[in-house]
């Protein structure tokens, strides 16, 4: 590992291999995978906003809006889960 002038750490893009990631394990798994990480992704939000966090770093910022979100995205999942065993 070699350091840039200054020693600061060059940047780690570790978040785009997690996004690449579950991009991967959507197109594998389908909507389950989406319904997957559509309950983790509410469950988690639902327990910080229960500790008081109110604003998120998320791009939507209001916690009420990401939960809003993420459980649009569960029912559509779930919806298309139901839709493919019809």
């Amino acid at each position: 590992m070699t350091r840039q002038s200054g020693g600061a750490q060059p940047y780690d893009p570790l978040r785009l291999c997690v996004y690449a990631t579950v991009a991967l394990l959507a197109w594998l798994l389908g909507p389950w995978a989406v319904l997957g990480f559509a309950v983790l992704g509410f469950a988690g939000y639902w327990r910080a906003r229960r500790a008081g966090l109110s604003r998120s770093k998320c791009v939507l910022r209001d916690t009420r809006l990401v939960l809003a979100y993420l459980g649009l995205i569960g029912l559509a999942a779930l919806a298309a889960i139901v839709a493919g065993l019809l």
